[in-house]
């Protein structure tokens, strides 16, 4: 007879744990954006921030979105002196109307006599007291012990007369804060023990890690194996300092990874994982952010195998290198192609693109030897693989020409304004042969706040202006990452250029270019970019003269 699993519970605090990263602040509109996601995944409480703390946060309450999964504000606990009725603060939080509500709360003796000058026993008062009011309000209570790792390795016995006072007012879940981040697995796992031996059942613990250490996860994991049965994280990581338990991390771990996958159950269905990288992707965008290529899971370069010998396992049986297969999260693997690469890499990338080549064919040498010889020029392959495969078709003999660059010309211009201060603007001029048509455009740099984005920016916009039969097919394309890296110093120093695009499909390509010129490495790999497109998208040539 198969075990009966636990259930364990995922609670994200993104929206109020996350804006406290430095440079973050969500729109009401991008909460409601975040919440949407989070509720498709299946987590079971969303945190939806702290009533009356800001504007926005006031306004998202408002309008309190309508989900499957608990959603709770954040608030603290009474101050002493007064009343659980009578303080306005934790009224605020209750006026929210939110079915649960999660108070803060200190554990740690040092904090209480020195942060909020009270005594010991007033705090333990006013915790009880607090979560008295919800529970008899009828919400869910939820008690995050502030620094209580830190707190119970200072004084253990008071640390837990204060997860005592709520558990025993009827606190719902009594979570265990590692607030500063400094707490190690190991003492996780053995102090999270030493909680539940001290009569709280692990049914009724979660855990809040965060990322100081680089242990976040790791000591979320130790609390599980532990005995808790609720997990507190943000996607990404978001936080503050170095952020919070990941999980987009987590979720997969515990879904796919033993002994959590056998034990244990959560509301977060398997199929759901394939939207990890989404999800992911989505924040990333609403921060304006690169995605980090090497995350966990859902990274681009997660399933990437440069080496040749590893290309060449991957091709025989892909555990060899991989601890699941990417589609399972959402993700893809990629066989980058660079100076390393063998003839299993070629053979494994040019088959993603549709080319099965013969073992012999002369072509596959001539596509080595020129991956060679450009990347000891200063180009890398590796991370721009839609330049690569435009390296490849033009070796085979199916790299259509759509058009031809006749001429281009940008500019920078340095000027007082009209109100006597400096300012400068690029303007940009491309010139284009299509079947025999010349093809002008001009662009200045203006971006939408409406200052100069400088002379990259002109010469994309001017290049993608009018590509007189294409345009249909690349009016959707968005430069959304540029990075710039000298290969060579001195007086023979070139610079190399890569650039990421995405078009309205969420397909995302990058393109390189090498050249003693900045602007002319630019511009070559923004003309990559335009030709994968193309030729992912089945332009037909018409021919340049």
């Amino acid at each position: 007879m198969t075990a009966q699993k636990d259930r364990l519970y995922l609670f994200d605090t993104t929206l109020r744990d996350g804006q406290q990263t430095q440079g973050v602040q969500f729109s009401t509109a991008e909460k409601f954006q975040i919440t949407d996601a989070l509720d498709n995944l299946g987590v079971d409480y969303i945190e939806g921030g702290w009533p009356g703390a800001n504007p926005t946060d006031s306004e998202f309450f408002e309008q309190a979105p309508k989900t499957k999964a608990t959603f709770l504000a954040f608030g603290m606990t009474k101050r002493a002196g007064r009343s659980a009725e009578n303080d306005e603060v934790l009224a605020g939080v209750m006026n929210a109307g939110t079915k649960a509500v999660c108070l803060v709360g200190k554990t740690h003796d040092f904090h209480v006599t020195t942060a909020l000058g009270i005594t010991l026993d007033e705090n333990l008062e006013n915790i009880s007291a607090s979560i008295a009011h919800l529970v008899k309000s009828g919400r869910e209570a939820l008690f995050d012990a502030e620094h209580f790792f830190d707190g119970y390795k200072a004084n253990p016995d008071y640390a837990l007369q204060c997860l005592k006072a709520a558990y025993d007012a009827g606190a719902r879940w009594v979570v265990l804060c590692d607030t500063n981040g400094g707490t190690l697995p190991d003492e996780i796992y053995k102090i999270t023990r030493k909680v539940i031996e001290s009569g709280i059942e692990g049914a009724r613990l979660g855990i809040h890690t965060h990322d100081d250490t680089g242990n976040a996860v790791a000591n979320s994991l130790a609390a599980v194996t532990a005995g808790v049965r609720q997990i507190q994280g943000t996607l990404n990581g978001l936080g503050e300092r170095c952020g919070n338990a990941n999980l987009i991390t987590l979720i997969p771990t515990l879904l796919l990874k033993e002994p959590f996958k056998s034990t244990l159950h959560s509301n977060v269905p398997e199929e759901a994982l394939q939207n990890l990288v989404q999800v992911s992707r989505m924040l990333d965008d609403i921060l304006n952010r690169v995605p980090t290529r090497s995350a966990p899971y859902v990274g681009a370069s997660a399933f990437a195998h440069k080496a040749g010998l590893h290309a060449s396992a991957i091709l025989k049986d892909p555990t060899t290198y991989e601890h699941i297969e990417p589609e399972v999260v959402g993700n893809q693997r990629i066989v980058p192609m660079s100076n390393q690469a063998g003839q299993s890499n070629l053979r494994k990338r040019l088959g993603d693109m549709g080319l099965n080549l013969p073992k012999n064919d002369p072509a596959m040498g001539r596509i080595l030897d020129r991956i060679k010889q450009l990347e000891g020029d200063g180009y890398s392959f590796d991370t721009a693989q839609a330049s690569f495969e435009l390296l490849a078709r033009s070796e085979i003999g199916l790299l259509p020409q759509f058009f031809a660059v006749e001429r281009y010309r940008a500019t920078v211009e340095r000027r007082l304004d009209a109100r006597g201060k400096m300012s400068h603007l690029s303007e940009a001029t491309v010139v284009v042969n299509i079947g025999g048509e010349r093809l002008l455009s001009v662009s200045e740099g203006i971006i939408a706040d409406g200052s100069d984005g400088g002379p990259v920016n002109a010469l994309s916009k001017a290049l993608v202006k009018d590509l007189g039969p294409y345009q249909s097919l690349i009016e959707d394309m968005e430069l959304v990452d540029y990075k710039v890296r000298i290969t060579q110093g001195g007086t023979e120093a070139r610079t190399r250029v890569i650039i990421d695009h995405e078009d309205s499909t969420g397909r995302r390509w990058s393109t390189v270019g090498v050249s003693s010129n900045i602007i002319d490495a630019s511009f070559e790999a923004l003309l990559d970019a335009i030709n994968w497109k193309l030729v992912q998208d089945g332009a037909q040539a018409l021919g340049a003269q």
